[in-house]
């Protein structure tokens, strides 16, 4: 994949644990983003981001993190989503995008739409992609090669929004994941299907 450059001059990422880590190790090793901010809720996550020295900035406070982010990229558990839209989505300037990397994507998408999208583009997202490793170390920037990157955008007719999903995909394209668009049902949907063929399968042979 040929690096786009710089797509978003400030990133903000909530939540670095393996996936968002990875991001943002991603990010800066493919040149696709210039600043880079963290939050996170763990002050021993803090002091290891900076020991590491992979963001310009780090912090607790959400809602100062991504007042100036041009992409918001929430990495923290689906559950917490809800009550981090609340305050990531007021806080965020006009203009920039918000996505996630939740495993399922309806509540996800409910939690957004609860809140008011007029100013900023809000796009779900899921990278299929993972170790059994956590927290700041366990990031590396070769996670999502190869893998898929399901992208679960909302039905819009501006072109504004048309334009901010086709960034978002080259800049996951740029980590060398392969980018899919579905509806949030449709990915549920499949995703619990997939979840669940090991169990099928084998029920099949016991049978």
């Amino acid at each position: 994949m040929p690096n786009p450059g710089v797509l978003y001059p400030k990133l903000t990422v909530i939540g670095c644990g393996l996936i968002g880590g990875s991001v943002i190790r991603a990010a800066r090793q493919h040149g696709v983003v210039g600043e880079i901010t963290v939050a996170d809720a763990s002050e021993a996550h803090r002091a290891r981001v900076t020991e590491l020295g992979i963001a310009e900035h780090v912090t607790g406070d959400i809602a100062e993190a991504v007042k100036d982010a041009d992409l918001v990229v929430i990495a923290t558990p689906v559950l917490s989503v809800p009550e981090l839209a609340s305050v990531v989505i007021p806080a965020m300037k006009p203009g920039a995008t918000l996505t996630d990397v939740g495993s399922t994507k309806g509540n996800v998408a409910e939690a957004f739409r609860a809140q008011d999208l007029t100013k900023i583009y809000a796009i779900p997202g899921h990278p299929i992609a993972g170790t059994e490793q956590s927290g700041p170390d366990a990031g590396f920037a070769e996670l999502f090669e190869n893998r898929w990157t399901i992208l679960t955008p909302f039905e819009s007719e501006d072109d504004h929004y048309a334009a901010a999903v086709a960034k978002l995909s080259a800049f996951w394209r740029a980590f060398g994941a392969q980018v899919e668009l579905m509806d949030e049902k449709h990915h549920d949907l499949v995703l619990a299907v997939v979840s669940h063929l090991p169990h099928l399968i084998a029920y099949t042979i016991v049978g």
